[in-house]
């Protein structure tokens, strides 16, 4: 095939603007060749380089004690003790699930397992974040269901537990949703591996599965908003096949535990061509490609196909010569593909052959981490102080319809119960689950070990939306103080980072201020962001989503008998409310939902109080006195109460007494920094007083028992329902809405 002839209008197809050309014909010397020019557009795209965000990302700390591995891997390492390290990361596959949303979320989910165990770690427990428009959309529907489906059957066929998650509806994300995916997996200390192509000499290996046509420019395809069909893009999207990738995980993992590889990196966004420039990058090395032997199951690719081809299950491993063999062997036990593709070379750059002849020759770390990066302006939005300015004088307060706001928040499909879609994901898998979806973190046993990893992701972005920094200041904070309810001490965070097109300033300043919140709320918690992924232009037609830091969190807990869930556990226990209730009432899902209102300020918020709120409940779990706690955030304490008398159906009377506040900011106010616990009656004092030694305020507001839950405030009843009415409605009004031409 004649190689096309580098054009403007070829140029402006492959996302590079002249300015980038222009570096790149000075990078080369001369005009790049047509497989060149595709090499620097998918590792020049906004997806893989991070040019508009990486100038802001290096203001986030990453650095702790337990910290072995921050960003620049294929995943962050921390220390979790007995000689163990957990690794774990968070990815988005957004464009391409809107576009085809099995195959998408399916191969986002492997994308993400592959990071994990190109790490040397066994992938132990998936989480994942999705962001839909409302279900009364039939095309939402759709997604919804295609998603679910497709993080369900890989996750289930390659056997890794899915343990939880977050999932909200809202027209921002009508035009692009966010599917987030995360993993966290165990490794040896001493087994951890890395991406470099070390070693001048050593042979470049290509194992897994062959190479098509699928998920070519996927990465550029990432890297723009969507201005027409996003149906014409369907080629972009990768392939996932689950069982291939479990043969792929056994054989690496094998070959890393007899000492074969020298390094490793999984074939992801921008496939071959990621892989070897980032390997060669990272070791200050060169590799040299001869493409005609890279296995292939589509007749007549050509190199510039093949360097770009993100067909799925792919790794690239660097062994020492004398290796080779018994690594082979290896992979042909497993029914894989491996076979020597090339070698590390020592002058630093990308050499790329077919059959002997040229086909690019670019000096590897100007592809990989010498991209260029912006600085690219930022501006308040003219209309952000509209957006904050908020009259609670003309919302009529809650008189005699707490019921009916309570009943309407319950069956929000962002504050619902999520069964219908836990029960499509196998969490149970590998036995180490120990709790499951639906409390505040779910918690995975570390085997061989007393101790147990927590974790959680979360992410208001209506706050963000009102706010960017303490849009993100709670993300961050609600994430661990989910943790700490599980009795966990949160550890670290990995974060993905979903926003609208940087090359607009009203974007770019929202981003700034959530990377600053992120930064300020980490540093306070002591909670480092040691991996993390950046997913820019979710924007359609000019409609932008609400920016998105969606945050995870893991967090250790020595002793994994005392994971600690939400749920009232028996009938006589004394209920305390941690934290102080104040009248902020901006940004909540009761004013969304109730009055049709979307403004104000987000809750105020300490994380120096958060941390020692989180410290509190960690040190009262180890010493087993309390029964249960969750977190209060959206819905605010009426909603907290009410899922915490879902688990066994245990009900409450609760007391908030005389107070200044309005009745629906006392009920549905989300201040942060709150936590309703329970106690036995015998231990209420002791955790009292362990409260207020922290700093923190508490008030005991009732106790446990019955069958109904009823709230009352100011002399009055606010709410008085059943729990298994309230139930009820929690449970099945997902269902209802997918199911039904009803608008949730």
């Amino acid at each position: 095939m004649k190689e096309p002839l580098i054009t403007e209008e070829l140029i402006k197809e492959h996302g590079l603007t002249p300015d980038e050309y222009g570096r790149i014909v000075s990078i080369l010397g001369r005009t790049p060749m047509f497989t060149e020019l595709g090499i620097f557009s998918v590792m020049w795209s906004e997806h893989c380089s991070y040019k508009s965000s990486r100038l802001h990302l290096k203001k986030l700390p990453v650095d702790a004690p337990w910290v072995i591995q921050g960003p620049g891997e294929n995943a962050g390492v921390i220390d979790i003790g007995d000689g163990l390290a957990a690794v774990f990361k968070m990815e988005s596959h957004n464009h391409p699930s809107y576009i085809e949303p099995y195959e998408g979320a399916a191969t986002g989910v492997g994308g993400i397992l592959r990071d994990i165990f190109t790490m040397g770690a066994r992938p132990v427990a998936s989480l994942n974040s999705l962001r839909f428009g409302p279900l009364s959309d039939p095309y939402h529907k759709h997604l919804f269901g295609g998603v679910v489906s497709g993080i369900a059957g890989y996750g289930n066929c390659i056997g890794v537990p899915t343990v939880g998650g977050e999932i909200y509806c809202h027209p921002c994300y009508a035009g692009n949703i966010l599917v987030n995916v995360f993993n966290v997996g165990i490794v040896k200390k001493d087994k951890i591996f890395y991406g470099k192509a070390s070693g001048d000499g050593n042979l470049i290996i290509y194992a897994g599965s062959k190479t098509g046509k699928d998920g070519i420019h996927g990465v550029t395809m990432a890297s723009e908003e969507f201005t027409d069909d996003a149906q014409q893009k369907k080629p972009n999207v990768q392939i996932g096949d689950p069982f291939t990738e479990k043969l792929l995980l056994e054989a690496c993992l094998e070959a890393m535990d007899k000492g074969l590889i020298v390094g490793i990196q999984d074939m992801g966004g921008a496939g071959l061509t990621s892989s070897s420039s980032e390997m060669a990058g990272r070791a200050e090395t060169g590799v040299e490609l001869e493409l005609s032997l890279v296995p292939l199951r589509a007749e007549g690719m050509i190199p510039y196909e093949i360097m770009l081809s993100e067909s799925q299950e792919r790794m690239l491993l660097v062994v020492e010569r004398e290796n080779k063999d018994a690594l082979i062997d290896i992979f042909k036990k497993w029914d894989l593909d491996a076979v020597v593709i090339g070698k590390v070379g020592g002058d630093g750059f990308l050499r790329v052959n077919w059959h002997g002849k040229m086909a690019a020759e670019i000096p590897a770390t100007k592809i990989s981490t010498d991209a260029p990066i912006y600085d690219r302006p930022s501006k308040r939005p003219t209309n952000q102080d509209e957006l904050n300015t908020l009259d609670l004088s003309k919302v009529p307060d809650i008189t005699n319809s707490g019921n009916d706001a309570l009943k309407k928040l319950l069956a929000s499909p962002s504050i619902a119960s999520k069964e219908l879609v836990w029960q499509q994901y196998d969490h149970m898998v590998r036995t180490d689950t120990i709790v499951r979806p639906g409390s505040d973190a779910a918690v995975v046993r570390v085997k061989g070990t007393k101790k147990a990893l927590a974790m959680s992701v979360d992410c208001n972005s209506r706050y963000c939306w009102l706010d960017p920094y303490l849009g993100a200041v709670h993300a961050v904070c609600e994430a661990a103080r989910n943790v700490a309810c599980s009795g966990a001490l949160p550890l670290a965070v990995t974060d993905n980072l979903n926003f609208g097109n940087p090359e607009k300033p009203e974007v770019m300043w929202q981003f700034i201020g959530a990377i600053e919140g992120i930064k300020d709320a980490c540093i306070a918690l002591n909670t480092p962001v040691i991996s993390g992924n950046v997913s820019l232009y979710n924007e359609t037609k000019g409609d932008a989503i609400f920016p998105t830091p969606t945050i995870a969190i893991v967090g250790v807990l020595e002793d994994a008998d005392r994971a600690l869930t939400q749920w009232f556990k028996a009938a006589g226990d004394v209920v305390m409310l941690i934290g102080q209730t104040k009248e902020e009432l901006g940004g909540s899902e009761y004013l969304s939902l109730c009055h049709g209102i979307e403004r104000g300020l987000p809750p105020t918020i300490d994380p120096l109080k958060e941390k020692a709120l989180h410290s509190v409940l960690i040190k009262l779990n180890a010493q087993g006195l309390l029964k249960s706690a969750h977190d209060c955030s959206e819905g605010g304490l009426a909603v907290t109460a009410a899922e915490s008398a879902f688990g066994f159906l245990i009900g409450a009377e609760i007391d908030l007494g005389a107070s200044s506040l309005r009745a629906d900011a006392l009920l549905f106010g989300e201040s942060a920094t709150r936590v309703l616990i329970s106690a036995t009656a015998e231990n209420a004092d002791i955790v009292e007083a362990a409260v207020v030694a922290a700093g923190l305020p508490i008030a005991r507001i009732g106790k446990t028992g019955g069958d109904i839950l009823r709230i009352k405030a100011k002399d009055m009843t606010l709410i008085e329902m059943p729990v298994s009415e309230l139930k009820s409605i929690y449970d099945t009004s997902l269902e209802r809405g997918l199911n039904q031409n009803e608008h949730i």
